[in-house]
């Protein structure tokens, strides 16, 4: 074999030995999602005037990047590049959100708005904080919605509220954060929704 050939057939072997080094490396992303606690079962019959349309809710957009977030400062934002969320938050809090207004019985139809006009009100919402929060003595989260109701033919506010709950993370690994993220989501739902009485249909409801 000459000079030349074994050259080439070590830069081969060093080559096949670094990549196979390398991909012995390949870390691969961990997928969550909010574990939200079920609806109760909604009541049998009910006699309720009004419908309403649930909007998918907005966030900020470092919550819309699919990445778990942390704050290691109230400036300073970080993302888990390799823990991320298999199903977007926001739509996982708007169906929740649906299902807990067809638990209540106050309402003839509850469903996602597809911008028909076969409904009475319109409630938007906003997803404001869903963080791991490091930087208050402990591994926290942080969960916060605000969310309103309008008429949707006269445009009328009729309500508004906003719910904020923190707890501290038991556990030291990722899936202890999305569990308590859960729990603190379905607190904040239940707060924000709570106190959600509407006053009767304007005369511009068609």
């Amino acid at each position: 074999m000459t000079k030349c050939w074994r050259m080439i057939v070590l830069t081969g072997v060093m080559t096949s030995v670094f990549l196979t080094g390398c991909m012995g490396k390949v870390k691969y992303p961990a997928y969550y999602r909010l574990n939200l606690a079920p609806p109760i079962d909604p009541p049998a019959k009910t006699n309720a005037p009004a419908s309403i349309a649930v909007r998918e809710f907005r966030a900020p957009a470092y919550l819309r990047e699919g990445p778990i977030v942390y704050l290691t400062s109230p400036e300073e934002i970080g993302f888990y590049e390799y823990h991320r969320w298999a199903v977007d938050p926001r739509q996982t809090i708007t169906g929740a959100i649906v299902e807990y207004l067809r638990a209540s019985g106050n309402f003839k139809l509850v469903k996602i708005y597809d911008g028909r006009d076969d409904v009475d009100y319109v409630l938007s919402g906003r997803l404001e904080k869903l963080n791991e929060v490091d930087h208050e003595g402990g591994a926290q989260v942080e969960v916060a919605l605000s969310a309103q109701v309008t008429e949707f033919h006269s445009g009328n506010t009729v309500w508004v509220n906003s719910a904020a709950e923190k707890g501290k993370v038991e556990g030291r690994n990722v899936s202890s954060v999305v569990a308590q993220m859960s729990k603190m989501t379905d607190r904040s739902i239940e707060e924000l929704l709570k106190s959600l009485t509407l006053p009767p249909l304007s005369t511009a409801k068609r």
